[in-house]
């Protein structure tokens, strides 16, 4: 359950920092943004309530709220994705793994 928590934690941070890009032409996204970001604070404290350790949980919400965060700033927003970015991302989501395989030894 933890890690169902975890994963709601990234998807609302996600979200928060989406309505933050939107919130720069509509000041009506600023709702979304404050709704987001307390939702995915409240998440991550339950999250590591539910026995995930800090460094493990902080680590995998950052890495992929940024991997997350810039695949879908290319497709919703047309920004850059260049192939270092891309890669720069493969290396995050080769980190999670590491820290997730590091912390159940």
């Amino acid at each position: 359950m933890a890690y169902l928590f975890l994963l709601l934690a990234i998807a609302f941070e996600v979200a928060g920092t989406t309505s933050l890009r939107l919130a720069i032409d509509d000041r009506r996204w600023y709702g979304g943004v404050a709704a987001g970001y307390v939702v995915a604070f409240s998440m991550l404290a339950l999250a590591l309530a539910g026995g995930i350790p800090l460094g493990v949980a902080y680590g995998i919400w950052a890495a992929a709220g940024v991997a997350v965060t810039a695949i879908i700033s290319r497709f919703l927003f047309e920004e850059p994705l260049t192939w270092l970015m891309s890669l720069g991302i493969v290396i995050i989501v080769g980190g999670v793994l590491l820290i997730e395989l590091g912390a159940s030894h």
